[in-house]
Parts: C-alpha cells; sequence; structure tokens
C-alpha cells in the first residue's frame, strides 16, 4: 500500500525574546517508510535481551538463532541469541522479547543446517561442538519480518515470517552432505517430550514438544516452575525430496529412522546434557531447499491449517516478507515522526517496534487455543484474537499504556484474553502469562492495574464488567495459596498473598506475608487497589470506588518518618531492622532508596510524607546524581536511579507534580540522549516485553502516563519536530515543537494555552493538538 507522504507544520512562532524561530515557516517531512528506520540487532548485546529474528507484529511465530557457548542445555542468552555469541545449534520458532532470566522461556525446535554426515546423536553432543557452526555479523542481515544469516559451515539462511508461519531458503553448498537437523526436544528451558516424524512421500517433518518451565532455572522460585504447560506443534514442508532420513534419542542414532520421542527434562549442565530426541532429513549435496513451517498450540492440524491459510502454494520469500513488512509498517505509522537525526529515527522506530512484538497470538485460524486449564478453547464472542505473554510487573508501567493508545482493539482483546485464562484459572489472575501457562513471577497484582488503565484509556472491547468483577474478587477474597510460600521470592503462587493479614494491617507483613517482600507487595498493590478504585468510580461502583481509593493509600503504612523511606514491617508492627536504603529486604529486584518513590498515585501525598515539595524535590535530584552534581544514570548502585529497574523508570517524570516541571523536561531529554543508543547494545537493560522500548517511545514524543488506573498524562518536551500519532480508534494526536532546546516554554493545546502540565484523560481518549515552544533555557 503506497502511503501518502504527510506534511505536518509546525505551527507556533517563538518571539525574538524567547528563542529563535527555526521551524515556524518550514516543513518538516514525516517518514514514510518507518521500517528502514528499524534495527532488531538493537538491543541483542549485553543485558538487552531482545532477538533478531524475523516475526509479525504481535505474531505466534518469530524464526531466530539459538546460541551456543559450548553447553547444550545453555545458551548463555535470555531468549536464545546474544551478539556477542557467534556459534549457533539452530533456528528456533518461539521467542519472549527481553525476558530478564536466563534463559527465559521458549525458544522451541531448533532446526540446524548441517553439511556433514550425521554419525553420533545430536543430543550426544553436548558441549556443541560437531552439530553447531560459527557465524559472523557481517553475514547476518535483520529487517522487521525477515532474518538472514550465512554460516561458516557454507549454507546460507534467508527466512520471513508471518503471523503464524514462516517461509525461508537454505542454501546448501556444493560438494558436500546437506542436512537438516529438528532438535526437537531442545527448548530453552528443556522439555518434558517431544516427537518427530518425518515423511518422504509428502517431503514434510511434523512433531511437537512439550514445555514450558518459564524462567525455570532461577534460584527464587524456579524449581517450584519447573514444569510443562504447553505442546508446541510443527509441520514442515519442504519442495526437494529427502535423500536420507534418520532420529535419536538420547545418545542412540538411528540411521534410516522416521519416527522418534522423548524429552530431556528441565534440569541443566549434567543433569540435563545428553538427553533429548530429535530427527534430520538430508537432500542432494548443493541443494536450494525451501522450507515452509507453521506452527500451532492445539494440534497438527491446527498447524497444517495455519499454514495453509497464510501461505499459498506460490507463496515466496520475498512476498512473505514484503506482506509482512507492509503490517510493520501500518503498525510503525501510527507514529509517523519528522525531524530527527538518523539515529534517532532508528532508536525511536526500533523502540516502537519492540513494544508492538506483544502480546503474541496464540490461537488459530479457526478461533482456538490452549487455555490455562490445558484444553482447548475457542475465542469468546466479540473477540478477534487470544493473546498472550504478559509480562505484568513490567508492562503494566508504559507498555500496555502505548498498547491502548496506538492499538486500543489489540488492548482490548489482550484484556479479553487475560480475562479467559483467569476464568479458566479458578478466576486467579496470574501477574506473567507465558503462552497458557501461570508462571507467578515477580510480586503485586499488575493485571488490576492493565485492565483498569485499559478503561481508562478508553478501551471497551472486552467484557469490563465481568473483569472488574473477577479482579475485584481477587483483591478481596483471600484464597489458600495466599499462605503457601511455594515459588518464593520470585514465583509465589498467592497473588494476593495472605491477603487477610493485608486487609487487618493494612500492609503486607514481611515475616507472614508469603511474598517477595512486604515493602514492595504493599506498594504495588496500592497501585493496583488505586487503579480499580478509578475503574469502580467509573462503573458507577461507588462503594467498591471508596473502598478500593482508601486502600490505594495503604503505602503510607510502609514509609517510615524516621528513616524517610519506604522501609518493611513485620506483623506486630515494627520496622525490619537493621535499615539500610540500598538493601532490597523487604523489596523485590530493588533497593528501599529506588521504591520509595513508587508511588505515582499520591505524588503530593509522599512529598507531604517527606517533609514538602522542595525537600521531595531536592531528595529526587540526589536519585539522579552523585555529590558533585553529575548525571548518575547508569551504575550508580542502589541508591542510585537505574533506567534498566521497573520501579524507577517513572521517577524522572515526577518532578512535575513536584513543581519542577522543567527538571522532568531536563532528566528525560539527559536519558533519552544517553541512555538509548543505536547498535546492538543500544537498550539500558532487558527489554522487558517491550517496556524500556514504549518508556522511550513516550518521552521522545514528550508525552508519559501519570499513573496506572488514570488516563492521564505527563507533558515534558518532545524530541522530534512533528510527530502525528494516528489510534486504531480513530482519533489523532499531532505534536509540534519550534524554537531550539530540551526545555518547553509553552504548551498549546487544541490551539489554546495549556495550563498545567498534565492532560486530562480526553487527550488520549479523542485526540488532540500540542504545539510545543521550545528553549535552551528552563521556563523557571
Amino acid at each position: 500500500m503506497r502511503r501518502r507522504l504527510t506534511v505536518v507544520l509546525a505551527t507556533v512562532l517563538v518571539t525574538s525574546a524567547v528563542v529563535p524561530t527555526t521551524l515556524s515557516s518550514v516543513a518538516v517531512a514525516s517518514v514514510t517508510d518507518p521500517a528502514a528506520f528499524v534495527d532488531p540487532l538493537i538491543g541483542s548485546a549485553g543485558d538487552g535481551n531482545t532477538f533478531p529474528g524475523a516475526t509479525a507484529p504481535f505474531g505466534m511465530l518469530s524464526w531466530s538463532p539459538t546460541s551456543t557457548r559450548g553447553d547444550q542445555t545453555s545458551t548463555g542468552a535470555a531468549n536464545g541469541y546474544q551478539y556477542d555469541t557467534t556459534r549457533l545449534r539452530g533456528f528456533s520458532l518461539t521467542h519472549v522479547n527481553g525476558a530478564g532470566c536466563n534463559p527465559g522461556a521458549a525458544g522451541d525446535v531448533p532446526i540446524m543446517p548441517f553439511t556433514g554426515d550425521v554419525t553420533s546423536s545430536p543430543t550426544a553432543d553436548t558441549t556443541d561442538a560437531v552439530y553447531a557452526s560459527d557465524f559472523t555479523h557481517a553475514d547476518e542481515q535483520a529487517t522487521p519480518g525477515r532474518y538472514r544469516l550465512g554460516l561458516a559451515n557454507g549454507v546460507t539462511t534467508d527466512f520471513a515470517a508471518s503471523d503464524r508461519t514462516a517461509i525461508g531458503r537454505l542454501a546448501f553448498p556444493a560438494g558436500t552432505p546437506a542436512n537438516l537437523l529438528f532438535r526437537t526436544s531442545n527448548s530453552l528451558n528443556g522439555s518434558e517430550d517431544a516427537e518427530t516424524h518425518l515423511d518422504p512421500v509428502h517431503r514434510r517433518v511434523t512433531g511437537s514438544v512439550l514445555t514450558g518451565a518459564f524462567c525455570g532455572r532461577r534460584a527464587n522460585g524456579g524449581e517450584n516452575n519447573r514444569k510443562s504447560y504447553y505442546r508446541l506443534y510443527f509441520t514442515a514442508e519442504f519442495d526437494r525430496p529427502f535423500t536420507s532420513t534418520g532420529t535419536w534419542r538420547d545418545g542412540t542414532l538411528q540411521p534410516g529412522g522416521r519416527d522418534q520421542t522423548g524429552g530431556e527434562g528441565y534440569a541443566t549442565g549434567a543433569d540435563r546434557a545428553g538427553r533429548g530426541s530429535g530427527g534430520w532429513v538430508g537432500f542432494a549435496p548443493g541443494s536450494d531447499v525451501t522450507m515452509r513451517i507453521g506452527i500451532s498450540y492445539v494440534s497438527l492440524a491446527g498447524a497444517r491449517a495455519n499454514l495453509r491459510a497464510e501461505q499459498s502454494p506460490w507463496s515466496t520469500v520475498d512476498s512473505v516478507a514484503a506482506a509482512t513488512r507492509r503490517k510493520w509498517n501500518a503498525e510503525l505509522n501510527r507514529a509517523r515522526i519528522g525531524g530527527g537525526t538518523a539515529d534517532q529515527r532508528t532508536v525511536f522506530y526500533t523502540a516502537l517496534y519492540h513494544s508492538l512484538q506483544q502480546p503474541n497470538l496464540v490461537n488459530d485460524v479457526d478461533g482456538r487455543y490452549l487455555g490455562m486449564d490445558e484444553q482447548p478453547h475457542r475465542l469468546a464472542p466479540g473477540q478477534d484474537a487470544q493473546y498472550s505473554n504478559f509480562s505484568g510487573w513490567d508492562q503494566y508501567r508504559a507498555q500496555v499504556q502505548l498498547l491502548a493508545l496506538l492499538e486500543p482493539r489489540v488492548a482490548g482483546n489482550f484484556a479479553q484474553s487475560l480475562f479467559n485464562y483467569a476464568k479458566q484459572n479458578d478466576g486467579v489472575w496470574d501477574r506473567w502469562v507465558h503462552v497458557n501457562g501461570a508462571t507467578h513471577v515477580m510480586t503485586g497484582d499488575p493485571s488490576a492495574a492493565t485492565l483498569a488503565t485499559f478503561y481508562a484509556m478508553g478501551v471497551r472491547s472486552f467484557d469490563y464488567r465481568g473483569a472488574f468483577s473477577s479482579l475485584y474478587a481477587q483483591a478481596t477474597a483471600a484464597r489458600p495459596e495466599g499462605l503457601q510460600d511455594a515459588g518464593c521470592p520470585g514465583q509465589c503462587v498467592g497473588q494476593r498473598p495472605n491477603l487477610a493479614q493485608y486487609l487487618r494491617s493494612h500492609y503486607a507483613a514481611n515475616d507472614v506475608c508469603h511474598c517477595w517482600g512486604g515493602a514492595a507487595e504493599t506498594l504495588e498493590d496500592s497501585i493496583a487497589d488505586f487503579a480499580l478504585g478509578q475503574w469502580a468510580a467509573q462503573l458507577g461502583l461507588g462503594k467498591e470506588s471508596a473502598e478500593l481509593s482508601a486502600r490505594g493509600a495503604y503505602w503510607r503504612n510502609v514509609f517510615n518518618p524516621a528513616t524517610g523511606y519506604m522501609q518493611a514491617r513485620d506483623v506486630d508492627g515494627s520496622w525490619v531492622t537493621p535499615f539500610d536504603p540500598a538493601s532490597d529486604r523487604g523489596f523485590a529486584q530493588g533497593s528501599a532508596a529506588a521504591y520509595t518513590w513508587l508511588v505515582p498515585q499520591d505524588v503530593a501525598g509522599l512529598a507531604e510524607a517527606m517533609g514538602g515539595k522542595e525537600t521531595a524535590a531536592k531528595r529526587l535530584d540526589g536519585f539522579f546524581h552523585d555529590d558533585a552534581g553529575n548525571w548518575q544514570l547508569r551504575g550508580g548502585g542502589p541508591l542510585k536511579y537505574d533506567p534498566t529497574n521497573e520501579p524507577d523508570i517513572h521517577a524522572p517524570w515526577l518532578y512535575n507534580d513536584l513543581g519542577r516541571p522543567w527538571q522532568t523536561q531536563e532528566t528525560v531529554r539527559q536519558i533519552v540522549d544517553t541512555v538509548y543508543t543505536t547498535g546492538p547494545s543500544g537498550l539500558p537493560g532487558n527489554d522487558d516485553l517491550g517496556t524500556m522500548s514504549a518508556w522511550y517511545v513516550f518521552s521522545a514524543l514528550g508525552i508519559y502516563p501519570r499513573t496506572p488506573g488514570s488516563g492521564d498524562v505527563l507533558v515534558s518536551s518532545p524530541l522530534f519536530p512533528s510527530a502525528v500519532l494516528h489510534s486504531g480508534s480513530g482519533a489523532v494526536f499531532t505534536i509540534t515543537s519550534s524554537g531550539t532546546g530540551k526545555y518547553t516554554h509553552s504548551v498549546r493545546r487544541d490551539g489554546r494555552p495549556q495550563q498545567g502540565w498534565t492532560l486530562d484523560s480526553s487527550f488520549v481518549r479523542h485526540g488532540g493538538r500540542l504545539d510545543f515552544t521550545l528553549s535552551p533555557n528552563p521556563a523557571g
């Protein structure tokens, strides 16, 4: 589809007394092919944990490498790929963007081109010395929807992905054997079982893997989570005949075999090495092979139907790649920026690309999906798609807001999907849903904050009354698993742990909470309850709104005036000692110093507790700077701001509510300009299913969600001279800037002066225009 070039004129005139006009009479051309500015390799080095392979927006399948560092039971990377590891043992069919544990999840069915004779079991090659290959980044090309890689063994691969399928060319060198290994059991975390079937008559390989075990190796709760919860089915079809077949199980090779089963287990190292099953097919030397592959979480028939629906017999890598690139451009064009440098455009559109990789489609083309009860289900009435992969504790702070702003229909389907899973899980909303599995990862009740935010931002395409009732029940009715320590601290099974005590004490007691940390649980639940209270008010539920809104202030019960920090308490009311603001005692993946700022729903109340806005602002200065006043934005230790840690990421925006908006503008721009960059190390930390990327997108636009449960947005200063956002709801948002500098001198909303530094929810619901006048100096 050819799109019309959009030209946005900056309409705000800046008087000479403020700053010279730079754009008042200059047209700023918008980017028309944003996919050209996406670099999927950004975030693939360091701790970004992104993957570079081919995938469609919100796609089920993602074709991307599984690397090796000499241990077949570990990739050394959260999602199977680390930029500095240039040896791989296959290309896998499923991935999760930016998970924070290593390995995270998925990486199902690695498929490896091999140019030697298969003379031993690939599973017995526990150090990946034989059945693996080196590569160089010079032979790698990643673009939205397509991934090409040339291997040192002489094979070149070129694959494109649709929603549930992939198609690729495998060019084998002449003069050497041409084999393709299906490591069916070798998911990132291992597997309980796998099956592989080779069909030379129909030139087809089919199979499945029974797996799960999200974050199954983590010390905090991992043992509890080493369990299966989904089976991934696949069907692969080829345009060349097989010249040979074979299978293996553990150390036993079966040349000529056609059927095999066997899993690996979920252990690591020597406890798992040498276990597993798979099969291989051979082709004539020098073959140029086309493979089409489809997947399903429901059945092999579903995988076949998905492949037939999404690929015609005449599909090519080029045609599928072009179609998926058009899909990506349709999504990326929802934010059409103008101006900026080439690097800034690359960082922006790559961040938007990473933000819109999830949630992930999990239903087949016939509408069936695997429920949390591990039974097939169909889409609910009015539902377009079942989505999963909900990194709740991470995403509710920025990614879900961006989704609601740009793709409200997807957001509504996602909300319905989570509600569907809860109904299939005895009413329990899990914090971190992977495919159909309840993993229990992290803390708090992020589903409540997420769905309340969706509703506040105008999303209505889900059973919002049923969902609210279910979430209200979870927040008010204690369950027996809330008294268990299974999975603790990182994956506690209780979604509202020891709720009865929480409701009595008005805080989570650290010694009996059955949670990761009592102070963190209190802060997170306070946000969730505040959000539910806002939602209840909008639904006309006055009693529930008053009850939940009061609970939104429970954060006060873990703020210790004597120390000036959030601090855990025991059930007898005493403060947990000894206290150190740099310690994570009572907290989850963060220090007391960091969590003290986690009150986005009541910044004024937090400032009052600290001694007033001036005192709070000075303390916040120290969060971002060292003692000499220099920026301390990365690596400053537990007392300083960490842009990779979710409880920290809203802190730069707190200055708006502390009466110092220019410091929000200054701090946000410093982070945008120095922490997010191009190149594989361009993300500051693990992307957490688009959370870090969504933070950047909002910040570059000069707006940010004020608090979960609200549609209000805070205002800073935009990075680009123009941006036009087209929501799936039909709302249009135009953001322009004139002048130079990082400080906002004034803002006009729909032609009228904007009073204050917060936009009410009507802006995100209905759209509008913001015209910024920028200055090199603070407005004061």
